[in-house]
Order: structure tokens, then sequence, then C-alpha cells
């Protein structure tokens, strides 16, 4: 394998030249260059990125710390964070937590230890141990999809509270009175926002909150389906479900399929986030669509104008708008109460 060295004596010139070729820093003539790189051509040299990266301080890659990364919205999400760093020569290391804040430190630790340039940061809890680990290394953060309390994070997400409250109202302008909750877990600011705003649209048409009907568990499918399973055990049963995510409404809708009852005969059913329409032959989830690919793609333009030296003191919160679209799974309540067996 050729070094440095041997480019450095095929083309007759110093190593630091061959260096300042490579690195393209500092002058070099026309006819040293064209002398250097047919130097590093015939002999079939291939530069040590990472040792140059580590000298420069610079590795050029970021990483993408995710809750799931098998659901779709976060998928979209990393397709927008891609579109903008491999253009810009940068790669991306994606790390899943599972919504576990333990596994999410020993992520940071590691690619603080990597000396990755920068991190996309999907909290699995209130972030304040990740967020004061990033700071005491100095590696730049933008905190995707969720809130945090602090104002010197950048932040780029949807209106969970307002999202919720719009999905709410749907439902109760059909009429729908007993309108059930699953969420995800409590420590997640989503979760609890998209609580608020369901009991703040209940307030809107005059509707006690029953803190029955509010269920906190977990963002996956399991969790929707045992969440389904406490609220339709419920007497009376609601009249409509309220999923928290797409993965609580898989799990409540095959839950209501085992007990017999049908979407949106029989009960309602909204959720946050779409599909990719390659997933569905027939839209059928009445949703608030949350735009991932562009949370994606704003999130990766502000990390890399971090680290490109964009000063920290004006940290920005970007909250983009979801919107609401009426498919077929909504309907006016039964006039028939639902019957569990």
């Amino acid at each position: 394998m050729s070094t440095i060295r041997d480019v450095a004596r095929h083309a007759g010139v110093s190593t630091m030249t061959v260096s300042r070729v490579i690195n393209r820093s500092g002058y070099t003539s026309a006819a040293t260059r064209a002398s250097v790189e047919r130097a590093i051509a015939e002999l079939g040299y291939v530069p040590n990125a990472v040792a140059r990266h580590l000298r420069s301080k610079v590795t050029k890659t970021i990483a993408l710390v995710l809750s799931d990364i098998t659901n779709p919205f976060f998928t979209t999400i990393a397709r927008g964070v891609e579109d903008v760093a491999g253009p810009r020569g940068f790669g991306v290391m994606f790390c899943n937590t599972d919504e576990d804040p333990g596994e999410e430190m020993d992520y940071l630790q590691m690619l603080t230890q990597r000396q990755v340039d920068g991190v996309l940061l999907v909290p699995a809890g209130s972030a304040t141990e990740p967020l004061r680990l990033l700071r005491s290394r100095n590696v730049p953060v933008v905190v995707l999809d969720r809130r945090v309390r602090s104002r010197q994070v950048d932040q780029v997400r949807t209106d969970s509270v307002a999202d919720s409250r719009l999905l709410v109202s749907h439902l109760t302008g059909l009429g729908h009175r007993r309108i059930a909750m699953l969420s995800g877990k409590r420590t997640i600011s989503t979760a609890t926002d998209r609580v608020a705003g369901y009991e703040l649209a209940l307030r809107d048409a005059g509707i006690p909150v029953d803190p029955r009907l509010v269920r906190y568990g977990g963002y996956g499918v399991a969790r929707g389906y045992q969440m389904a399973t406490e609220v339709m055990a419920l007497d009376p049963a609601p009249t409509a479900l309220f999923a928290a995510n797409n993965f609580i409404a898989f799990g409540a809708i095959r839950r209501l399929h085992e007990l017999r009852i049908h979407v949106p005969d029989d009960i309602s059913l909204v959720s946050f986030d779409d599909l990719p329409d390659d997933w569905l032959i027939d839209p059928f989830l009445t949703v608030v669509d949350q735009p991932a690919y562009e949370m994606g793609r704003r999130a990766a333009e502000l990390l890399l104008q971090r680290v490109d030296g964009a000063p920290p003191h004006d940290a920005q919160s970007i909250v983009l708008p979801g919107e609401l679209m009426v498919r077929r799974s909504t309907a006016a309540p039964s006039p028939r109460p639902v019957a569990v067996a």
C-alpha cells in the first residue's frame, strides 16, 4: 500500500506539498498540483481520511439519535437529515435508544469519544443530562421532535398541543363526548403535550375530562394494544380513540379487531403521523400529518451552521405546522353503545 512519502518521491516534491494538495490548503502551483495528482493516481494512493480529520479536529460526521428507528416518522426524518448532510460531505451515524434514557446516555458517551461534529437528538426523557454532557464536550446539538425547557439549545418540532387540540376538536365536532386518549410515556414532552391539547379541546366543547379515559403507556404497538384493552373495558366504553402516534394506533386497531368492534361504524379513531404513500393502498386513518422530512432537513441545516461556527447564543426554536387529514376512520357516534364481550 502506497504512503504519502511514496507519492512525494514519485512526484519529486516534499510530503508537506503532497499534504497541501490533498487538503487543498496553502499555495501550490498548478504544475505541482497536477504532478502530485498524477502520482496519486499512478500509485493508487488513498489518503487516510480518519487521521486527517482527527488532526483537524473535524470528523465530517454527525449523529442522529432516534427513539425508534423502525417508525416511518423517524425514518422520514432521517432521510431529510441525509439529504442535507450528504452533499456537504458529512456522514450520518444512526443510534436507536428505544426510549431508554440509560441507552441514550451510553450512545452519547460513545459519540463524544468518537468526536462527532454534532448531534441531532430525539430525547428519551427530559434531556437534562444529555444536554449537559454535550455542552461539557462542546458538541453542537439540535433537539428534534420534542420540546425541552432550555432556551440555550436549538429545537425543531411541531406544536403537539395545538395539533392535538385540532384532532380532538374534529371528534367533538362530529358529536363525540367520550373520547379516550392513548399516549406515550409521561417523561416525554410530546406525550404530555398531546394530552394537554386533548384536554383543551374537551374544555372548548364543554366536556369534562374523565381521568379514566386518559392512558400513558408508550409509543409502541404493544402499549397501544394494552391501553385500548383498558379503555374498552370501561362502562360506558368510549365512542372514539385518540392514539398519540401511528404505532399506538396499530396496536389499538389490533385490539378492536379482536373485539369485533369496527372503525368507524362502532368507534372512531384518530392518530398523530401519517404513513408513507407506498405503505398504503387505501389511506384510512384520520391523522395530523407532521412534516417529518422538513423537520429533519431544517434540523440538519441548523446543526451544520453550528458546526461551521455559528454562535450558540442565538438558539432557535423552529415550530413547523402539522396538517389535519380527515379520512374514513372518523364518523358521528354510533346510536348503539359499544358492546365489549
